[in-house]
């Protein structure tokens, strides 16, 4: 299995009853409200070197966003959001910091966008 089905999918499909578009890669324009999952920096820390199995701490960010219209509405949406996200993230993966929320200009439209940082364990024999 890749990192695509079984880190991305896999987080892709626990977040499912998140009442939000789930995305498990970086998309061109995000329908609010949303999470996506995108490589964060570094993206892979090696555990192993120098063996047959290759082990990998993947990082990645949650970018989660919801439409900006006022901002205290927003921001109480986009926190009920981070929430629910949190509530569904499965075992084995390590939940990191949340950024502030910052107004962001995706396509024509502004959304209020948080990042929650995460990272688990991929292992290729």
């Amino acid at each position: 299995m890749s990192v695509a089905t079984s880190v991305r999918a896999a987080l892709k499909s626990a977040l499912a009853p998140v009442a939000a578009n789930i995305y498990d890669h970086v998309p061109e324009n995000p329908v609010a409200p949303h999470v996506s999952i995108v490589p964060d920096d570094p993206y892979f820390i090696t555990e192993t070197i120098g063996d047959a199995t290759v082990r990998v701490r993947v990082n990645m960010t949650l970018a989660i966003g919801v439409n900006y219209a006022s901002n205290a509405a927003s921001l109480d949406n986009l926190e009920q959001l981070i929430i629910s996200v949190l509530a569904n993230i499965p075992n084995g993966y390590i939940v990191g910091e949340v950024n502030r929320p910052t107004v962001t200009q995706v396509g024509s439209s502004n959304q209020l966008v948080a990042d929650v940082r995460v990272s688990t364990y991929y292992t290729k024999p």
